[in-house]
């Protein structure tokens, strides 16, 4: 019989109620119904990859900087969290590496890159709070590209997905 009468397609073909059918429950997984994605998620993915990547060739320049010389930055006041600008200089340092590597392997589409992005995002968030003294501006700045690439990597829902 022909899909035109009502009785089952022929193979391969679908009737248009079956691909609704069927475009339904590719939706439909163990996380439930499909949700309309933002988007603000589906680009901000591979955005949080490049910003995490120029984040972390940010974070190696300053810490070289403060490797190479303590005097580069002047801390503001007196603050709970000290340390040498030699070893903030370390710090930046090795997260602007570990930061750079995830960047790529997220704009790889790596899912070992995106569930790393998100923590390190948090870790390097944390660092920047405790760096604030030695350059409020820039801190502010990181905070706030290291919250969205946090909100980036968590909100999408595609293939690769966490």
């Amino acid at each position: 019989m022909s899909s035109t009468s009502g009785g089952p397609a022929a193979p391969g073909r679908r009737t248009p109620q079956g691909a609704a059918a069927h475009a339904h429950a590719h939706h439909e997984g163990a996380g439930g119904p499909h949700r309309e994605e933002s988007p603000w998620a589906l680009g901000g993915a591979m955005f949080a990859g490049v910003l995490l990547l120029v984040q972390g060739v940010l974070g190696m320049l300053v810490g070289v900087a403060g490797i190479g010389r303590d005097d580069v930055y002047g801390r503001l006041g007196e603050y709970v969290f000290k340390f040498s600008v030699p070893a903030w200089g370390w710090i930046h340092l090795v997260l602007g590496i570990v930061l750079a590597v995830v960047g790529a392997g997220i704009l790889r589409g790596a899912l070992w890159a995106r569930a790393a992005g998100v923590a390190l995002a948090a870790l390097a968030v944390i660092a920047d709070f405790m760096w604030l003294p030695y350059s409020p501006v820039w801190a502010v700045v990181s905070i706030a590209i290291g919250v969205f690439v946090i909100w980036a990597l968590c909100s999408e829902r595609g293939p690769a997905a966490l």
